[in-house]
C-alpha cells in the first residue's frame, strides 16, 4: 500500500492513530494479536515488524551480528540500524522488558511448579 502525498487533517489524524492506540490496547491475548496484525499488515510488512524485534531480542542477548545474519537472514546494515534505534526509541525498551519480563515469569512458574511436585 502506497501513502498518498496529499496530507491528512491533523486532527483527522490524531483521531485514527488514538483508534489504532485504543485497538491495540485492547487486544487480549496473543490469538487476538495474530489477528488483527495480519488483518491489518501484509505478509511482507509483518514479517519485517517481526524480524527488527528478532533483531532486538538477540542483540539483547548478547548474540553476535553473525549470529543474527545467519539466522535470521538480515544484513549487517539492517542490525546496524536496530541497534541503533534500540538507543534512542522508547519502544524498543517497551517491547524487550515485556519479553523480558515474560520470560522471567515463565521461568519461576516452572521452579514453583517444580518444587511442588516433589
Amino acid at each position: 500500500m502506497q501513502i498518498s502525498k496529499k496530507r491528512l487533517n491533523q486532527n483527522l489524524k490524531n483521531q485514527i492513530y488514538k483508534l489504532l492506540y485504543q485497538v491495540i490496547t485492547d487486544i487480549q491475548n496473543p490469538n487476538e494479536a495474530q489477528v488483527l496484525l495480519e488483518s491489518f499488515l501484509s505478509k511482507n510488512e509483518l514479517e519485517v515488524i517481526a524480524r527488527r524485534l528478532g533483531i532486538a531480542y538477540f542483540l539483547d542477548k548478547g548474540k553476535s551480528y553473525t549470529n543474527i545474519k545467519d539466522n535470521l537472514a538480515v544484513s549487517s546494515t539492517t542490525i546496524a540500524a536496530v541497534a541503533k534505534d534500540m538507543k534512542t526509541k522508547k519502544g524498543f525498551k517497551v517491547a524487550l522488558g515485556k519479553i523480558r519480563a515474560e520470560e522471567w515469569a515463565n521461568k519461576w512458574s516452572k521452579k514453583i511448579k517444580e518444587t511442588f511436585r516433589r
